[in-house]
């Protein structure tokens, strides 16, 4: 018993005071680096740290200057900056940190350095400018598979880089998929991919499904203050830009060639198609989006939208013909 007390007494004494003693976890019993507090040392398993997703971490109540998480939403590294209140990404291909991507900020595209704005319309961040990646063919060549297979090809309307400056690039389906599982303008892909489909967008990006295109329009249907007169009908003219379009109409009042209002910030642009007989149409009128999701082995679903109507129309279009491509963020 008075051994008992006596043992009971030192841990009591122990557990008074803060430990600063190094610590070493190891599996060859080494001590710790002398400028090391803990240094875990093992030739067969790694360091795992917090692993949350951005959310989660944001939700961090005043983190410590130099905490590290793994964040699962994007699989990155991040440590909070205290003096910037912010958190960054540890990038090891450069050996530099950069902020985690937060929508509405430009995304800089690493492959090209054009730089797009992003807006988040319900919980989806979309680009807010149409993608524009790739080298220029002529409209009456096909797009086709490269090697390397990183060389994206784009149409520009009128054969004019200036109008994919201003309208972004037009691409067929299956090079805006990138040939994914076999996949070509007259044949479906075997197997149907699981998950995102990245195709020509950056990393992080992914091409809209049929089901997230209509997820966006359902959801701008729903927002009165987004639509013209409180009406669901003009859902396009929530996501039109205010500009290019050819109408002489500045107003959002009911009736043909209703203007846009771009309450959603989505911008679409008119930028016309490519035609699979080799010619371009409809600039300044339509603007025809692809999304990921085939409705057959040689047509895929898209969405268009246009001043003569106010609807955004959901069809299914041959995938040799050249639309404009919006990327969603994963």
């Amino acid at each position: 018993m008075k051994t008992f007390k006596l043992l009971f007494l030192a841990v009591a004494m122990l557990a008074s005071y803060t430990l600063t003693a190094q610590v070493a976890i190891t599996t060859d019993g080494s001590d710790p680096d002398g400028s090391a507090m803990l240094d875990v040392k093992s030739t067969d398993k790694g360091f795992l740290p917090p692993r949350m997703t951005q959310a989660q971490i944001e939700a961090i109540a005043t983190p410590a200057n130099g905490l590290i998480v793994f964040n699962t939403t994007d699989e990155k590294l991040y440590v909070f900056m205290e003096s910037e209140n912010v958190w960054k990404e540890i990038n090891y291909g450069t050996g530099t940190i950069s902020p985690p991507f937060a929508c509405g900020q430009n995304l800089i595209d690493p492959r090209d350095s054009k730089s797009y704005t992003t807006v988040l319309i319900g919980t989806q961040c979309w680009m807010a400018q149409n993608l524009n990646i790739g080298l220029r063919i002529n409209v009456s060549v096909e797009q086709s598979q490269n090697t390397p297979a990183e060389i994206i090809e784009k149409y520009c309307y009128g054969d004019n880089e200036s109008n994919c400056d201003t309208y972004g690039g037009l691409y067929q389906w299956a090079e805006m998929v990138q040939y994914l599982n076999g996949a070509t303008n007259g044949i479906s892909w075997d197997p149907v991919p699981t998950g995102n489909v990245q195709g020509i967008c950056p990393a992080g990006w992914h091409l809209p499904t049929d089901a997230e295109w209509t997820a966006l329009t359902t959801y701008v249907s729903s927002q009165s203050g987004y639509l013209c007169n409180s009406n669901t009908s003009f859902i396009a003219k929530a996501l039109a830009a205010t500009t290019i379009w050819n109408s002489s109409s500045n107003t959002c009042a009911v009736g043909n060639n209703l203007s846009a209002n771009n309450a959603t910030g989505f911008t679409g642009l008119p930028g016309g198609l490519r035609v699979t007989n080799g010619t371009f149409n409809n600039l300044g009128i339509t603007g025809y989006f692809w999304s990921s999701s085939d409705g057959s082995s040689t047509e895929a679903w898209d969405r268009s939208l246009g001043y003569s109507s106010a609807l955004v129309f959901r069809n299914s279009y041959g995938k040799g013909y050249g639309f404009s491509v919006r990327c969603l963020r994963d």
